[in-house]
């Protein structure tokens, strides 16, 4: 590799860890106007009426978009290097992870693998859920507290547990549209 590639990729790197950072420092300004304008400004697609509660991160926020009314809850992360697309009226609770990267534990040199992640209207992901790349959690599924999901959840799910398995089914009458966030989160 030439220095000239090495220091494009130190530049890039570089910029991508300040964005890190400052989107980071701003996840802790407790004003969600504030937030969301600066989210949009770095590339976040948001909808209407949806909050982002505080201390949110973001790998590659040009590749997140959340639909109207959804809420994303306390400290998550939002890994979008290979795209998130949130649908409407999600409620992401407090400690979600979602991934579309991770490293390959059988390839020799540990390179990355990965795909987006795409969640449909209407679900409901519990607290301190890990969701892994390259899956589709369907309309209305929910996501139990403490979940780990690695594969595709089928539409109003519920799923459990580590790896998440269906542990039941949900209504499919789902007519609410959320819209709250707290003060000062």
């Amino acid at each position: 590799m030439s220095v000239a590639t090495q220091i494009l990729r130190t530049g890039v790197h570089f910029y991508r860890d300040m964005v890190l950072f400052f989107l980071t420092v701003i996840g802790y300004v407790p004003c969600h106007l504030f937030r969301k304008t600066t989210y949009r400004m770095f590339g976040v697609t948001i909808g209407e009426k949806t909050s982002f509660h505080w201390r949110a991160r973001f790998y590659n926020p040009r590749g997140l978009t959340i639909g109207a009314n959804s809420i994303v809850g306390n400290d998550a992360m939002l890994d979008a290097r290979n795209g998130i697309i949130i649908g409407e009226n999600v409620s992401l609770s407090m400690g979600v992870w979602i991934w579309t990267m991770e490293h390959d534990p059988q390839d020799p040199y540990y390179r990355v693998k990965g795909g987006p992640v795409v969640i449909e209207d209407y679900v409901w992901i519990s607290c301190r859920v890990v969701i892994l790349p390259n899956l589709t959690i369907g309309k209305g599924a929910v996501v139990a507290a403490g979940a780990v999901v690695t594969k595709d959840v089928p539409p109003y799910a519920i799923v459990g547990g580590v790896p998440a398995k269906i542990i039941g089914e949900r209504t499919q009458d789902l007519r609410y549209t959320l819209n709250f966030h707290k003060a000062f989160q």
